[in-house]
Formats: C-alpha cells, sequence, structure tokens
C-alpha cells in the first residue's frame, strides 16, 4: 500500500481522534470531494447522468445510511423506510408551498426534524418488542403514510390527480433568492440540484461520522450486542434505542425530501411504497450493516446495476436491443443472488470486502 500507519507520531488526544487521522487519507477525501466530485463532474458530466445517475445514487444512500443507523448500529429492525420519506417528502412540501419565507435547505432540515418526530412514535414499540415483532411494528409507518396522505387531501393541496407538480416558484435555494438571478441560474438546472444534493450528501455523511465516533455512537453500539449488558452499565436504553430512531428517520425524511425535489420533480405517496423500503433494506445488506461507506457502496450497486447491463446491452448488440423487463428480472436475480453469497460467505457486505482487501495491500509483500 502506498502508506503505512505505523511509525507515525501524535502529539495531542485532538489529533489522535481525528476523522481521518492519516494524512494521506485527508488528502485523499479532499482531492475526491472537491476536486473529482465538485470540480471535473460538475464541469463535464451531461443533464443524463446529473439527473438519472448521480442524484438517485446520492439520495437512496442517504435514505440507506438512514436505515443502516437504526439497524446496522442499533439493532433495530425497520422496514418503515420509504414511509418516513414519504413523510419527508410531504412535509417540504408543504413548508415551502405554505410559508413564503421558506428555501429549500431550511425545508430539508425541518422536513427531517418531522420525520424523525414521526420515527419517535413509531419506535416506541421498540422499548418492549424486538426482532420480527419490529419489523412489523415499523411497517404500520409505511401504511399509515399511505393512508393519511390518500385520505387527507390537504396535504397535496386538493389536487384532484393525487401527483403534485413541484413548481419552478418553489425553488428557493436561498432566503431573498427572488432578489437574485440564481432562481433561473441555478436551481433549474441539473447541475443545480446536483450541487445542492451533495452539499447535503456530504453534510449528513460527516454527522453520522462524528455521531458514530461520539459516545452516541457507542450507546448505538452497545445496544446492538447487548442492550442488558448496556443497561447493566448504565446506558439508557430506552433513550438510545429513541435516538437511534429519532436519527434515522430525520436521514429518511431529508432524503426523501431530496427525492421529490431535486430528483424525480413530483410528489406522490405512491413512489414512497413497500417496494421502495424493501430495496433500501437490500442495499444496507448489500453494502454492510453499520457502515457508513456501505450504505452508499450498496445503493450504488442496486440502483446502477440496471443502468449498466443496458448500457452494455446496447453498446454490444445495439440500441434498444433488451427491454425493459429482461433489465428489471436481470437485475433482480443478480441482487437476490449476491445477497445470499454475500450472507454466506461475506455477511459485512461489499464494505467488509473492501476493509479486507486494504488490510491486505497494507501488509504486502507480506500478506499470504
Amino acid at each position: 500500500m502506498y502508506y503505512r500507519e505505523a511509525g507515525r507520531l501524535v502529539k495531542s488526544f485532538a489529533a489522535d481522534r481525528r476523522m481521518l487521522p492519516l494524512m494521506e487519507d485527508r488528502f485523499v477525501t479532499t482531492l475526491f470531494v472537491v476536486v473529482v466530485m465538485y470540480g471535473l463532474v460538475t464541469w463535464l458530466a451531461s443533464d443524463y447522468i446529473f439527473s438519472a445517475i448521480l442524484i438517485p445514487m446520492m439520495v437512496l444512500g442517504v435514505a440507506t445510511l438512514g436505515l443502516n443507523i437504526a439497524t446496522g448500529y442499533t439493532g433495530q429492525l425497520s422496514l418503515g423506510t420509504a414511509g418516513f420519506m414519504c413523510f419527508g417528502a410531504f412535509a417540504a412540501f408543504n413548508l415551502i408551498f405554505r410559508l413564503d419565507w421558506m428555501y429549500i435547505p431550511l425545508a430539508f432540515f425541518l422536513a427531517g426534524l418531522i420525520a424523525g418526530l414521526m420515527g419517535i412514535i413509531f419506535g416506541l414499540p421498540a422499548l418492549r418488542i424486538k426482532g420480527f415483532y419490529l419489523i412489523v411494528s415499523t411497517l404500520a409507518a409505511q401504511f399509515f403514510a399511505e393512508w393519511v396522505f390518500n385520505a387527507y387531501p390537504w396535504f397535496l393541496n386538493y389536487t384532484s390527480s393525487g401527483v403534485v407538480n413541484l413548481p419552478p416558484f418553489h425553488y428557493k435555494v436561498f432566503p431573498f433568492q427572488e432578489l437574485t438571478p440564481l432562481n433561473d441560474a441555478f436551481w433549474h438546472s441539473s447541475r443545480g440540484r446536483y450541487l445542492i444534493t451533495l452539499t447535503i450528501t456530504i453534510a449528513l455523511i460527516v454527522a453520522c461520522k462524528n455521531m458514530v465516533r461520539s459516545s452516541t455512537g457507542r450507546n448505538w453500539m452497545a445496544v446492538r450486542d447487548m442492550d442488558i449488558a448496556a443497561n447493566v452499565i448504565g446506558i439508557s436504553v430506552a433513550k438510545t434505542k429513541l435516538m437511534a430512531f429519532f436519527v434515522s428517520t430525520f436521514y429518511c425524511g431529508v432524503a426523501g425530501a431530496m427525492y421529490s425535489y431535486c430528483y424525480i420533480g413530483n410528489l406522490d405517496f405512491m413512489i414512497f411504497n413497500l417496494r421502495r423500503s424493501f430495496l433500501v433494506m437490500f442495499m444496507v445488506i448489500v453494502g454492510g450493516l453499520g457502515s457508513i461507506l456501505g450504505s452508499f457502496l450498496g445503493a450504488i450497486f442496486v440502483y446502477g446495476w440496471p443502468i449498466l447491463v443496458t448500457r452494455l446491452g446496447d453498446a454490444i448488440f445495439g440500441g434498444g436491443t433488451l427491454d425493459t423487463a429482461f433489465v428489471e428480472n436481470n437485475s433482480k436475480i443478480v441482487v437476490g443472488t449476491i445477497i445470499i453469497v454475500l450472507l454466506i460467505r461475506e455477511p459485512g457486505g461489499f464494505a467488509a470486502l473492501w476493509n479486507t482487501s486494504k488490510q491486505k495491500l497494507r501488509v504486502w509483500p507480506f500478506s499470504k
């Protein structure tokens, strides 16, 4: 490997507790984020890559990270991810539509808080039950979201079709944006939506990384490993579980708001169905439980595999050769097979495979 941990002098506790203690890691990460993601991709990528690949991958990665906080770090099984995304999307729409001074980043944050409060409510059964019974309990959030937004058309501004197109006047990135040309030059382009999604995603990743490294994250993992022992050593199990549900659903709510505003451009509770909850759960399993990197690796693979198959088919056999049904069925077969193989050979998912490969490279040429 191009660097080693051995021989590095640490002169303070702050330096020892850095998020990226190695200088090479900090350099590569900064280079990737600033130069590649903010620089080259923003400059060179097409509207298709922005709208159909990068934005949905980041949004689904945030949703997967939210589920991973509850399931991977705290051990609380949940199957209501799409329902909490739905709460976030509808909350953002109503905040922006009904408050003239509201703007996108603040609306996304408040939508996450509203989804987090709903997560606390539906996470209360976790204080008494666990395992399969908790899955059924969180599944109630999915059906409750579908029922409430279908039964009360006020949330959709009494739209008869049940689908709300998000008009341009919703897209206020900053306060008093109507006084600047940013409204037309920034948000209305796929590049502008990509930059907003990227910035929010990076902020949420950094926040999650810091929470996992703090006492909050250690409490989550203690409850996950053995809640009885955690209670014995003085950790409030009830508070820890509810905190995990709040943070988890906060991330899902922000992901739902970004999914509607930054990706598809409309609001429809039917897109946040049970199938999407299963899809996010598959992303967690494939990427790796209890891993921030694994959350995004799983989202990239599960979402990107059908696109890759379509592109390869068009390149080999000509455009339009592989129909949508074939690609969808193929992706289901491949993802299902990989889930089975990973559960047998490497339960830690792609993140564990990456960490194992990195460790072997670090001790090369002495690795077996």
